[in-house]
């Protein structure tokens, strides 16, 4: 994608945000010492290529991103090289500094996506559905799965949430620490009772 796209990318991942949440974000959205996005709007681009700028999708959209420490560094320097200057400027302009265009970016991601190997028909959007998946792979609660990506319904986060085989094995994991805590409790109870 370019060093300029980059940070679009990697917040499309790992930080769940919808592409229109990520056409207005603000140079005053980022707080670098929190590593986080304070997401308020979101601009959507109509297919007459206009933006429509507004609150986010639902009222749940309104909310602060948490995002990995690993993204200090590419906020860090997405802020220096390619974000407008003012405090309430847009984070992600165009090579000739104005807001970014679906189709552009769509040609640049069509480009990029080929010349990884990915699948054709893997959508920028379904970054969110990567972002969402990796989330519920920490062992997040649904309620803060919600929060993160700005559902409003259980129903909305479960369409973007996926069950990987690495999360069953954890998921299996989990049971099987907890039951052998369990048994290692039981037996030094036992133990304790037969000594006193």
């Amino acid at each position: 994608m370019g060093p300029r796209w980059r940070l679009m990318v990697l917040l499309g991942a790992f930080a769940s945000l919808r592409p229109e949440e990520l056409a207005e974000l603000r140079r005053h959205s980022v707080d670098l010492d929190e590593c986080s996005l304070c997401v308020t709007q979101a601009s959507p681009e109509l297919t007459n290529g206009r933006r429509v700028t507004g609150d986010p999708k639902t009222r749940a959209g309104t909310r602060t991103v948490y995002l990995p420490d690993f993204l200090q560094p590419e906020l860090r320097r997405h802020l220096q090289w390619f974000a407008e200057k003012e405090p309430d400027s847009l984070l992600f302009v165009g090579e000739k500094g104005a807001p970014f265009r679906r189709s552009t970016f769509g040609r640049k991601w069509r480009k990029a996506r080929t010349k990884v190997g990915m699948p054709e028909n893997f959508r920028f959007y379904d970054l969110r559905h990567t972002g969402n998946t990796l989330a519920a792979d920490t062992g997040a609660k649904l309620k803060d799965l919600m929060v993160r990506a700005g559902h409003s319904s259980e129903r909305a986060q479960l369409i973007y949430q996926h069950s990987t085989a690495k999360h069953q094995r954890r998921l299996a994991q989990g049971i099987d620490a907890e039951v052998r805590q369990q048994l290692r409790e039981s037996d030094a109870g036992e133990r304790h009772a037969e000594e006193a």
